[in-house]
């Protein structure tokens, strides 16, 4: 209770955007992946680690459990998993499937990207700024 006697009303939080998006080719592969694994998985893990010769990699894994701490994401039919230090990386990034004649490969598209190596393997990402993220 306040000084001035009343209980003031919560505030409605506007709705956060989600820190990665799933194109719908990504959304198809995902679901399509997801489906012959040989078991259930929670969803799809994202992250960021340290590597690779433009200093940061991208990673994708089947995620058995959600950790706590997670930033849960569900687009598509597909739940995604990013990893808590890997939030301010990835904010606003879309997760593409591109096929061509000689590949088929899952694409970042991160606004927080800098530079990539030639090779495409890895990247310089900056954290966005807690204003941009919100």
């Amino acid at each position: 209770m306040s000084d001035l006697g009343f209980t003031p009303a919560p505030r409605a939080r506007r709705p956060r955007p989600k820190v990665v998006t799933l194109s719908e080719s990504a959304a198809e592969r995902v679901r399509e992946i997801m489906g012959r694994a040989e078991k259930p998985y929670a969803g799809l893990r994202v992250g960021v680690k340290n590597g690779g010769c433009a200093g940061q990699e991208y990673v994708l894994e089947y995620a058995d459990t959600a950790n706590p701490l997670d930033e849960v994401v569900e687009d598509k039919g597909v739940t995604i998993l990013v990893e808590p230090k890997a939030v301010l990386f990835l904010v606003g990034t879309e997760i593409d499937y591109e096929v061509n004649k000689l590949s088929a490969k899952f694409v970042f598209r991160n606004p927080n990207e800098t530079d990539a190596c030639g090779c495409g393997e890895s990247v310089t990402i900056q954290p966005a700024k807690p204003d941009e993220a919100a």
